[in-house]
């Protein structure tokens, strides 16, 4: 696995990413041998504590987390973690998908905006190509993520499609016309 480390406010130092770059290396076991994986890690120091985030885009799936903690090094512990729970749950809802159904799609990651002070402004852009796929494989991936919401196109009527996570705890439909 190949691993990036950048740091914001902060000095990575050698003990840093040889730490992260020995953790990272636990989750290769969970990859397809010779197949190529980067880690893109980012640190960020904050008057209240240290944050690492974690990205790990794959063919198949998009694997991200993040962990705010005082002390970097156990932030660190805590997002290889986040990562190995997120890794099990998706193969575990994988094989219990029916075995002619493969998932192949890859997405960019998308940032919920933060709430803005006074005006609405855009905090951030992101360019995405929504992939194709059923609204259940889209939930999936939404809560895979960690995200409320998830754009992808559908199957069936290849239109770009949102699904979201309802307060009541079900799911929306955003469906576009053509």
């Amino acid at each position: 696995m190949k691993v990036i480390v950048r740091g914001k406010n902060v000095t990575i130092t050698d003990a840093i990413e040889d730490k992260i770059t020995k953790k990272l290396a636990l989750l290769d076991k969970y990859f397809i041998m010779g197949q190529d994986v980067e880690a893109k890690v980012l640190i960020r120091t904050y008057p209240f504590g240290q944050k690492i985030e974690v990205t790990i885009p794959t063919e198949h799936v998009l694997l991200r987390a993040e962990e705010t903690s005082d002390d970097l090094y156990e932030a660190i512990d805590l997002v290889i973690d986040k990562l190995e729970r997120q890794i099990r749950k998706y193969k575990t809802k994988l094989s219990r998908k029916s075995k002619n159904n493969k998932l192949a799609f890859n997405i960019n990651t998308l940032e919920a905006l933060e709430e803005p002070e006074e005006e609405d402004v855009v905090v951030k852009t992101k360019t995405i190509n929504p992939k194709p796929m059923d609204m259940e494989e889209a939930i999936m991936q939404m809560e895979l993520i960690g995200h409320s919401f998830f754009v992808y196109k559908d199957i069936e009527t290849n239109t770009v499609c949102v699904v979201y996570k309802r307060r009541d705890g079900g799911y929306g439909l955003l469906e576009t016309e053509e």
